[in-house]
């Protein structure tokens, strides 16, 4: 089995999470909360509780080998939208030098908190390099647009906007796609790459109406092997935007995993690049378990378990999890079954509110796992 070591720290429940998982040369962190040492949640203020989730952030990184000038990805999840420029301001103080990509957006959360935040890092020692496309303005908000470190190039979470001068570009949910789909496009080529090196997005629109437009212009980049992806439907910071789209893209090749999930749905059941194996998002509402929160948490383990027997592989593989529930008050019951599931070093896991594109689904899993 590929090496892979979990790292626990004070005050996680272990039973659910690691801290972070090192594996396949990437250190993948759980999401942190603004807390304190003692466990309590840092007060209502949003800068308060960034600084705190990023000192807890930078303990489980060290803790793991790297630190946070290693990370080169991170995921903030806000209560609202408001809270952006604030929690900006607080980041900021962490990442003022060539800064990891981010991805930023709304969702519901535990209660009190304001701000998670999940990220992958390299080891210390590792390359990492951040890349800048001719042309473009430097962001103004504290984040690189690409990083490449560890086999892989990860690009900051997109949303409509011109990358010459920062300006938003409005519009029907069509032209905000493709938008970001160009700028992806000048950003994978300014990495050497293409959108056919794509092996993993993540995709976020602000009413699960806009599937369908959103759906159709991404199919006209993605023509074959798409990458895996996950949709949900969250808020964004961006006043008038409805979309946005953060992608992963592998500097070795990449192999597609399994049948076409749907025609109509240009995505992947799984990607591999190197050992890294990035699964598709999975729900797991059926005709019979609509209302049903349990079942269909069980039917998306089963689903998943059999992409990862497909490739020789099992759950004890996997290094990140992330969990979309349309209902946080019963995240419980999604934590009972996946102690079952996961019964030794578990992997790295965020847990967010948000709703799915589905409307019958309550609960979709977006896994990766290390191994061969």
């Amino acid at each position: 089995m590929q090496d892979r070591r979990a790292v626990a720290m004070p005050g996680a429940d272990e039973s659910l999470a690691s801290s972070a998982i090192v594996a396949g040369g990437l250190v993948f962190v759980s999401a942190v909360a603004g807390v304190g040492p003692d466990g309590t949640l840092g007060g209502p203020d949003v800068q308060t509780q960034t600084r705190l989730a990023i000192d807890r952030l930078r303990a489980v990184l060290v803790a793991a080998g790297s630190s946070l000038a290693q990370t080169v990805s991170v995921s903030v999840f806000l209560r609202q939208a408001s809270d952006f420029e604030a929690m900006n301001t607080a980041y900021r103080e962490a990442f003022a030098d060539k800064p990891p990509v981010r991805t930023t957006v709304v969702t519901d959360m535990a209660r009190g908190t304001s701000i998670m935040m999940s990220a992958i890092a390299v080891p210390v020692g590792a390359p990492r390099e951040v890349l800048h496309p001719a042309g473009w303005v430097k962001s103004p908000r504290p984040y690189s647009y690409i990083v490449r470190a560890g086999g892989l190039v990860f690009l900051s979470g997109l949303v409509s906007r011109r990358g010459t001068d920062d300006k938003s570009v409005p519009g029907p949910v069509s032209l905000q796609a493709t938008t970001i789909l160009d700028n992806a496009g000048v950003l994978l080529k300014t990495a050497g790459l293409s959108y056919e090196d794509v092996v993993t997005a993540r995709v976020f629109i602000t009413d699960d109406s806009y599937f369908e437009a959103m759906n159709d212009e991404y199919r006209r980049y993605f023509t074959r092997e798409p990458p895996a992806r996950a949709t949900a439907v969250t808020g964004l910071v961006g006043i008038e935007s409805a979309v946005e789209i953060s992608l992963i893209a592998s500097d070795t090749g990449k192999q597609v995993i399994g049948p076409a999930v749907s025609p109509s749905l240009p995505l992947s059941t799984a990607v591999r690049a190197g050992d890294i194996l990035f699964l598709s998002g999975v729900l797991g509402n059926t005709a019979a378990n609509a209302s049903d929160l349990t079942a269909q948490t069980s039917e998306v383990f089963t689903r998943i378990r059999r992409t990862l027997d497909s490739v020789g592989l099992s759950f004890s593989h996997v290094v990140d999890n992330l969990v979309y529930v349309t209902d946080m008050w019963q995240q419980k019951r999604v934590d009972e079954l996946s102690r079952q599931i996961f019964t030794t070093d578990p992997p790295a896991r965020t847990v967010a509110g948000a709703k799915l594109v589905t409307r019958s689904g309550l609960i979709e899993m977006m896994m990766t796992a290390v191994g061969r």
